[in-house]
């Protein structure tokens, strides 16, 4: 089947799909090709890059387009009530069951089901949704009554499913009934200058909204727009564009300064060494990460003046080659015209005269870069709920890098 570049825009137009990246192109077009048939489809991606609207897609432009289409959060609905959700009860099958209930297989019957996050299903569930795929039957709760159905499902998720099977957290005959056709959703930070034409398209929607000039960006913040890695994607830009619109209502244009003021103050330095978000931001950061990398060789160095107590002048040459080191860290961080400011735990900025004390870490435990790594992570740990695969994005490290300083600082709950 051979889809016409005007066709694409066209459904893009549709379906508000903004962006002539490639990658998002692609996606659109797998979509278009699958939509006629009866194949499962699993969407791949992160949260907030605008999965649902690809399901969206494919039911309106299936022949069960005059059928119900559900969305479904696979991760929002209790263990204990997603069978009922799915498939119906009966009436007195478990505790609180005072009528029996149709469920969502049987209520879409002739339509579509997509089921978000389908990574978070339990296991008995999955047992359930593959009868469903496999033959169209399935079993309300606390019935021996086999009922049929035809429903079209098409699943998405922002994990790993592979990895997940691997770990015996995903049926594998579930995972390849699914994924008969794979379609791919770019992050936002992959799809290049869509990022400024979905700003402008937010900004045009919340200048009408709130009844202000629309905002405009200049060639600086631009650039550090789309040097932004967006962990949350569309969702993430959407807010930001209306938090501007909102708090800035008379600025018609924002420069690079005034944008770095609202996006998230709490990014981890690391990431933004990793990020490169400016010249003079990196340079920094760069200290601040040399710092936190130091501690190993602090450690190690201590053991070596112990090691040679009994030689005075060795080890009074090893303490002042340390003294030396860090003074010359000082020197150069406080090189910079403008202030240099470093996050705490409590988001309070640090001013230059804190700072200033840095040659002493060494004797003064008040800046102990132990202690300010186990803030670090804490706060990547809060800020991603807990989730430790994107905490350890924000911090620079490796997944595993992470869960051993989780043990290491004794963070587990």
């Amino acid at each position: 089947m051979t889809i016409k570049d005007s066709e694409i825009q066209s459904i893009k137009a549709r379906f508000g799909i903004i962006g002539h990246s490639p990658l998002l192109t692609n996606a659109v077009r797998v979509a278009m090709q699958v939509a006629p048939t009866d194949m499962s489809v699993l969407i791949t991606g992160e949260s907030g890059s605008g999965k649902e609207s690809f399901s969206k897609i494919i039911h309106h432009l299936s022949p069960r387009k005059h059928g119900q289409f559900i969305a479904i959060n696979c991760g929002s609905i209790p263990e204990g009530t997603i069978d009922s959700e799915l498939f119906g009860h009966e009436k007195g099958s478990f505790t609180g069951a005072h009528e029996a209930r149709k469920g969502y297989f049987e209520v879409t019957n002739g339509g579509t089901i997509f089921l978000d996050e389908i990574g978070e299903m339990p296991l008995g569930t999955q047992a359930r949704l593959l009868r469903v795929l496999e033959n169209g039957e399935f079993i309300k709760v606390g019935s021996s009554k086999v009922q049929k159905t035809d429903v079209r499902v098409v699943a998405a998720t922002n994990v790993n499913l592979m990895k997940n099977v691997e770990e015996g957290k995903f049926r594998e005959d579930l995972y390849y009934r699914l994924s008969t056709v794979p379609i791919y959703v770019p992050p936002l930070r992959e799809r290049g200058e869509d990022i400024e034409l979905l700003f402008r398209k937010f900004a045009t929607d919340f200048a009408e909204k709130y009844k202000v000039k629309p905002v405009s960006l200049t060639e600086g913040a631009k650039d550090l727009l789309l040097k932004y890695r967006f962990p949350g994607n569309i969702r993430q830009l959407k807010n930001l564009v209306e938090q501007i619109s909102v708090l800035s209502p008379d600025v018609k244009e924002i420069d690079q300064y005034q944008l770095q003021k609202y996006l998230p103050k709490d990014s981890l330095l690391p990431a933004l060494y990793k990020n490169d978000m400016s010249d003079a931001i990196s340079e920094r950061d760069i200290l601040y990460k040399v710092l936190f990398e130091m501690r190993k060789d602090v450690t190690d160095l201590k053991k070596i003046v112990l090691q040679n107590a009994n030689n005075p002048g060795q080890a009074a040459q090893l303490v002042k080659d340390h003294a030396d080191l860090f003074e010359g860290i000082h020197e150069e961080v406080n090189s910079h015209e403008e202030p240099v400011r470093v996050i705490n735990a409590s988001n309070a900025p640090i001013e230059d005269e804190e700072v200033q004390d840095i040659s002493h870490v060494a004797e003064d435990d008040s800046l102990s870069i132990e202690k300010k790594e186990k803030e670090l992570i804490v706060k990547a740990l809060r800020k991603n709920n807990n989730k430790r695969k994107y905490a350890a994005q924000d911090l620079g490290i490796s997944e595993r890098t992470l869960y051993r300083k989780i043990k290491q600082y004794e963070l587990e709950e």
